[in-house]
């Protein structure tokens, strides 16, 4: 079983750990990966108004150099399942596939890299050490996961040399992307306030929402950059505008806004928070009144310089599935965007066609040529040692 990422898979997907639940995930881990003479670790967080976090670190070997795979075995909620063609926690075999929530974001490369280890272990080709960090909170707020883990390893001396993380990354086939980065991402509520009143006499009310407008307008169609060689341009989407007003003659008291911005490294959120700060300014000295602007925790662009490591895993890739991947900065944020405060770090993991949909599955092809990916990867990685 420990070679074969089926029936691991197939296990992983029964575990209903949906953020922020364990769910028997890592349990699961933990059990295949003892026998094999991994030390695991669990490691417990929390922070006030957050629910406790379990993680799992778990080692082969002490020596150098020290390759990590890094993940999560929380999923997100299976939504309707009675729309499921089969259990989203049962993890059925059927048309050449395994179904389940998780089977591709992400347990199915946490299945896949398990069996890779093994393959590499038994034949002896570890010439260092191999380690799993796996999180329960990547879906979730990501505070009590990957970020605190590694805190613990830097204090316990473990932090690793390279990490691969095992998103979803491909696109139309396994193989065709990788990505070395990650664009940066704010979210933002912006809020104004005025005073109500009837529509036919505006004279006696304050209309917050031309001011909203405005400045919506301003932030929305500026553009923020070109984009680099790994990056699009960074760019602002409104995503929510509401009043709460359900009358078309009642001018409403407030007015609020939601936005996201999505940036590559030519920002950071300081810069960022100072040019919406700027359009705030503008607009209130223009129209009069006062509007709010809340900017919550950011994540910021990175990117890991294409150079030995990123060629490694490029070409043990390619030598794999017979793909040149692209290398890539597109998509969400990761935990990636954690790991690459402490060593280079790229993302390799199957197609990313039914993440988070109904009937997500990876098809047994596609999840033994993951494990054939990872394999191929630890043993260049060594080699070179």
């Amino acid at each position: 079983m420990a070679k074969d990422p089926v029936p691991l898979l197939q296990a992983l997907l029964r575990c209903p750990s949906v953020t922020p639940h364990e769910g028997g995930a890592l349990r699961f881990v933990d059990s295949v990966l003892k026998p094999q003479g991994f030390e695991t670790h669990w490691l417990t967080f929390s922070a006030p108004g957050t629910p406790d976090v379990d993680n799992l670190f778990a080692r082969f070997g002490t020596g150098r150099p020290h390759f990590c795979f890094a993940g999560h075995t929380d999923v997100v909620p299976a939504g309707d399942e009675k729309s499921w063609s089969h259990e989203p926690f049962g993890g059925a075999l059927a048309k050449d596939a395994v179904y389940g929530r998780g089977a591709c974001d992400m347990k199915g490369p946490i299945a896949a890299f398990m069996a890779a280890a093994a393959e590499v272990i038994e034949r002896g080709e570890c010439k260092g050490s191999i380690s799993l960090l796996l999180t329960g909170d990547e879906e979730g707020p990501a505070v009590n996961g990957t970020v605190k883990v590694l805190t613990w390893l830097q204090s316990a001396g473990a932090v690793p040399d390279h990490c691969l993380v095992g998103e979803p990354t491909c696109g139309k086939r396994l193989g065709d992307t990788m990505k070395i980065g990650r664009r940066g991402s704010i979210n933002g509520v912006v809020r104004v306030k005025g005073k109500q009143g009837h529509s036919a006499y505006p004279h006696l009310a304050d209309n917050p929402i031309p001011r909203l407008v405005r400045l919506l307008d301003r932030i929305n169609s500026h553009r923020l950059d070109d984009g680099t060689e790994h990056f699009d341009p960074s760019h602002v989407v409104i995503t929510s505008i509401d009043v709460g007003n359900p009358a078309s003659n009642v001018i409403p008291a407030k007015a609020e806004a939601k936005l996201n911005i999505r940036f590559n490294p030519l920002h950071d959120a300081e810069s960022l928070k100072r040019w919406i700060d700027g359009e705030r300014r503008a607009v209130e000295a223009e129209m009069g009144g006062a509007i709010e602007v809340w900017l919550g925790e950011a994540a910021d662009a990175f990117l890991t310089e294409p150079g030995d490591f990123v060629r490694l895993v490029r070409d043990a890739v390619e030598a794999a599935t017979g793909i040149t991947p692209e290398l890539s900065a597109a998509g969400g944020t990761s935990d990636a965007r954690f790991i690459k405060d402490y060593c280079p770090v790229v993302e390799f993991g199957p197609r990313s066609a039914t993440i988070h949909q109904v009937d997500e599955c990876i098809s047994i092809d596609e999840l033994n040529g993951l494990k054939q990916v990872y394999e191929t990867v630890l043993q260049r990685y060594f080699a070179k040692s």
